[in-house]
């Protein structure tokens, strides 16, 4: 895909995401904040940001706990890492999943913004093998799809922590910026 042919499918996405978030009747956003909703505040497409890379699927694939904004906890696969480069920075990302069976992976991280541009619980990458894998088999990795977990928007969800194997060093100027309303959760990390 040609970079201009991305970028406006990129901005396509998050006008429909606006939209439902400003209108939809699913929205996490509360009612009563609709109305003033204008959109949510994304940093530009960059196309440093989008790997097609392979996935480093794990021999041993680890079953792990996930703590959750409101105490509970789930289980995940920690199923293959994604390995990459930000500038001058080597990085790693786990991705898990929730079965084994599923198609689909889920990527939490954090970064250096984290907490000041962006969420400071993290932001989340979900890659489904139909719409996110090339004709060779590489998975694309594309930062500038990084989303804000529902929590963000009503204390009626629960969300993920990410887990410290996912907090990046580098600032991942990419995706979803923090929204303006969201509550701030404390983490007391062992």
């Amino acid at each position: 895909m040609e970079i201009d042919q991305w970028k406006a499918q990129i901005e396509r996405e998050r006008r429909e995401k606006d939209r439902f978030l400003g209108q939809g009747w699913q929205s996490p956003i509360p009612p009563e904040d609709r109305a003033e909703f204008r959109g949510l505040d994304y940093y530009l497409p960059d196309p440093h940001l989008r790997f097609e890379i392979e996935l480093h699927e794990h021999k041993d694939k680890r079953a792990m706990r996930m703590a959750y904004t409101k105490g509970e906890e789930r289980d995940f696969i920690q199923w293959g890492e994604f390995r990459f480069r930000i500038g001058d920075e080597e990085c790693v990302l786990q991705a898990y999943k929730s079965d084994a069976e599923e198609e689909q992976l889920f990527i939490p991280f954090r970064d250096a913004t984290s907490g000041q541009e962006t969420y400071g619980a993290g932001r989340y990458l979900d890659l489904n093998a139909a719409r996110n894998r090339t004709a060779d088999a590489k998975w694309i990795l594309d930062l500038n799809g990084a989303y804000n977990p529902w929590c963000v928007y009503s204390e009626n969800y629960t969300c993920p922590f990410v887990p410290r194997e996912n907090w990046l060093a580098v600032p991942v100027r990419a995706g979803e910026k923090n929204y303006p309303k969201s509550s701030e959760f404390t983490v007391a990390w062992k």
